[in-house]
């Protein structure tokens, strides 16, 4: 059965409902999520996509990312998939949001209302090889440095993340997490 995702307004309030696949092909806008995982040292969790994934195969990006279902608040979806994808646990601050739009690899189109929350962890995930194909934990300077120099390397919503936040927001997102 296909994954439905809501479709949203530009405010995040609800107009209904679509499968995955066709929000990606029409470019819908819908309700989305990024984690961004810190450790106590203030280095951010990166994971690299499943090479199954349908888009963005292989490409680098935040801790982890999902969609709510429908009736599932935004915060409540980001811990379960944060435990499904990484194994994990651990409490999450909503930081910001934003709306963006995309082409990514297939002639697919992300256009989502994008949830950031934050948590902090320390230790090893114990990823889902369907989702994520590996994982890093990486220094925020040496992140960026990555990002301006291979963006390719990373997923479009990543890089729209990392090019609009500065180094100080996210070295502060890091020490949100902790608190």
């Amino acid at each position: 059965m296909e994954e439905m995702l809501i479709l949203v307004d530009n405010e995040d309030n609800s107009i209904g409902s679509a499968g995955k696949l066709s929000v990606h092909q029409q470019g819908l806008l819908h309700r989305a999520f990024s984690i961004f995982i810190f450790d106590s040292e203030g280095k951010l969790l990166l994971q690299r996509r499943a090479l199954s994934k349908y888009h963005s195969a292989g490409l680098w990006t935040n801790s982890c990312c999902g969609h709510p279902r429908w009736g599932e608040a935004t915060q409540a979806a980001a811990c379960r998939r944060l435990q499904e994808e990484m194994g994990f646990v651990t409490r999450l601050k909503k930081v910001s949001s934003f709306t963006y739009h995309a082409e990514v690899p297939g002639d697919l189109i992300e256009h989502e209302f994008d949830h950031i929350f934050v948590g902090q962890f320390d230790g090893e995930p114990q990823i889902n090889c369907d989702e994520a194909a590996d994982w890093q934990w990486i220094d925020i300077i040496q992140l960026i440095h990555k990002v301006e120099s291979y963006p390719e390397n990373f997923t479009a919503w990543f890089n729209v993340i990392i090019k609009n936040v500065s180094a100080n927001e996210l070295e502060e997102w890091g020490k949100l997490a902790s608190c």
